[in-house]
């Protein structure tokens, strides 16, 4: 059966937005990624991850611990890979970390036949495995990764270009972008998006409103069909 093109397309942020509190899994396999590859001893703790895209929190651990612009192009390849495939392996369960309303939400624009699809700071198996082990995982078609572009704004237009080259979406289509973090809300407004923002992550409700979101609620439960798809 072919669908129609929607009259919306709804994007979502992961970390903060769909699952919190997902334990320590996701930093710590950066962390043996980077010394697997280069032998660096590197850590998280002293960056401000929270929006961050994963190449980015990589590039800044090594340059902490000394490494080169040169070194460390060198081997981001690698250390992507083998971050991924940690990250694979050591997932835990996530379905009691889901976000209060996500998947009651996610559920709803499903049955609307709604396109959904991830735009994250995550790399793309971590950002999917997460899906995955949430239980999230089969409402998403597809998604935009940490490693797709150079910074958040660069993969909301790829999502959004993903969506209409594929003919899901129709050409003046809804496009919001719901996420818990002020890049969320700046990467929305950089391509013409509505931001909507949530106050399930670190950002507090101050400084998600200091950034102009086109919405600001508590968690996905104020969320209704009808701020995302014409009636």
């Amino acid at each position: 059966m072919t669908l129609r093109p929607a009259e919306a397309l709804v994007l979502f942020d992961i970390d903060g937005t769909l699952v919190r509190r997902a334990g320590p899994d996701h930093r710590n396999v950066l962390v043996d990624a980077v010394r697997g590859v280069t032998g660096l001893e590197t850590s998280t703790d002293h960056i401000p991850v929270h929006g961050m895209l994963d190449p980015d929190i990589l590039t800044r651990m090594m340059q902490d611990a000394g490494a080169s612009r040169a070194r460390i192009a060198r081997a981001m390849p690698a250390i992507i890979e083998r971050a991924q495939a940690l990250y694979v392996r050591r997932c835990p369960d996530l379905r009691s970390k889901t976000c209060p309303g996500a998947r009651a939400l996610l559920s709803r624009l499903t049955r609307r036949a709604i396109p959904l699809g991830l735009v994250t700071g995550n790399l793309t198996r971590i950002g999917w495995k997460k899906m995955e082990r949430a239980g999230l995982k089969k409402h998403f078609r597809f998604g935009a990764f940490a490693e797709m572009a150079p910074d958040r704004a660069g993969l909301v237009r790829l999502a959004v270009q993903h969506a209409r080259q594929r003919g899901w979406v129709k050409p003046d289509a809804r496009v919001s972008l719901i996420g818990d973090a002020p890049s969320d809300i700046l990467a929305a407004k950089a391509n013409g998006a509505r931001s909507i923002a949530v106050s399930t992550g670190i950002s507090t409700r101050d400084e998600l409103q200091a950034c102009g979101p086109d919405l600001l609620l508590e968690d996905l439960r104020a969320l209704r069909l009808g701020m995302l798809a014409p009636s």
